[in-house]
């Protein structure tokens, strides 16, 4: 969200978890810290995606790193580009600094771990919908400040369209121009044109050097860890 864009009491809200309970459980929350008109949920980043196109006056999202459909900081460099002006708090079970830095480097406003109390989402959400960034008590941030390569291969991720994402993240599974065309019920020669200008945006010449950039930035692995979809305590 653009420093000098500050949000004032957002009408709707999104929770993108797709994990059913969880999602009921951060509904209750959002609905006991503010008075919106509709929270919406959604289980998938491409569900998400398509709420965001149907529905531009949704001002908050609540996020999971961790989706079917993608996984680590893949959903939310995606769902930044399709909705700049909303905030975007992260609530995840993976919060160790490194997480929690390279996120909101890739365009999050806050970042709540799912274990919070009640209390700690009030704050986030009053943190972000205030224009300003929140981050769980304690945490350091193990860059200094400074960029690094995660963060050069996310500024250059954020440069792709939501469908050139989308292809990238097939490629970091291994899959062929003829198995992603199919996937995606495109044409051929449509992949190929998109790859080209993976590349190019990525500054690199061949398919393994773009899935070693998707993977600097923890694009496809940051699941690797091992996410938990633990339901938050308080609520």
């Amino acid at each position: 969200m653009p420093a000098e864009v500050q949000l004032r009491d957002p009408e709707k809200a999104l929770v993108v978890d797709d994990h059913p309970l969880f999602c009921d459980a951060l509904t209750l929350t959002l609905q006991s810290i503010a008075d919106f008109q509709e929270i919406r949920t959604a289980g998938t980043l491409e569900q998400a995606l398509e709420v965001m196109a149907q529905d531009s006056a949704i001002g908050l999202i609540v996020l999971d790193l961790n989706l079917p459909d993608v996984n680590g900081l893949d959903g939310l460099v995606r769902l930044r580009n399709a909705a700049p002006r909303a905030a975007i708090l992260v609530a995840s079970s993976m919060a160790d600094n490194g997480m929690i830095s390279h996120a909101l480097k890739a365009g999050a406003d806050g970042f709540v771990p799912k274990h919070s109390q009640r209390s700690v989402f009030r704050r986030a959400f009053e943190a972000v919908t205030s224009g300003r960034s929140f981050v769980p008590d304690g945490f350091i941030d193990p860059t200094g400040g400074q960029s690094s390569e995660p963060d050069d291969a996310l500024a250059r991720l954020a440069s792709l369209t939501n469908q050139q994402a989308r292809i990238l993240h097939l490629i970091c599974e291994g899959k062929l121009n003829k198995q992603i065309a199919f996937d995606l019920s495109i044409a051929e020669t449509t992949v190929k044109a998109h790859v080209t200008a993976i590349m190019r945006k990525l500054g690199v010449h061949s398919r393994t050097q773009a899935v070693l950039v998707a993977q600097e930035a923890r694009f496809s692995n940051a699941a690797d860890n091992g996410f938990r979809k633990d339901l938050p305590t308080g609520m």
